[in-house]
């Protein structure tokens, strides 16, 4: 399959597990944007402020600062609010669910990770976070 060219972009990747990381990375080259990754929702936060991404894919479940916290504290930021992103978790209830699009995000994907719905989702993002 085709896909597009997202040259220019920057995907953040948040996620606790390594492999995940991994994974993420692995299927976010078939897009050609520049892929950053942090370990923990502090360094989330830390590398957003520095860089500004296009898209965060950010998974709830992280020891110290879980991807909610992060998450509202992207939206509640007049520096970051804008920035597009992608809940990606092991959590599936309504509740989780909802609770993630109440505090902003833009999409929601439950894990384990489908190559074409991440390729998929991830592609709708940039195209709406478009370049200025």
């Amino acid at each position: 399959m085709q896909y597009k060219d997202f040259s220019g972009y920057t995907v953040l990747a948040v996620d606790d597990i390594p492999m995940n990381l991994l994974l993420i990375r692995k299927i976010l080259t078939k897009l050609n944007v520049t892929i950053k990754t942090a370990a923990n929702g502090q360094e989330a936060l830390d590398t957003i402020a520095d860089m500004k991404p296009d898209l965060v894919l950010l998974d709830i479940m992280m020891p110290v600062m879980d991807g909610y916290q992060v998450l509202e504290a992207l939206k509640t930021n007049a520096d970051t609010e804008n920035i597009r992103v992608i809940v990606l978790s092991a959590l599936n209830s309504n509740e989780d669910i909802v609770k993630g699009f109440n505090l902003g995000a833009n999409d929601f994907i439950t894990k384990p990770i489908i190559l074409e719905k991440i390729l998929s989702c991830v592609s709708t993002q940039l195209e709406l976070a478009g370049k200025q």
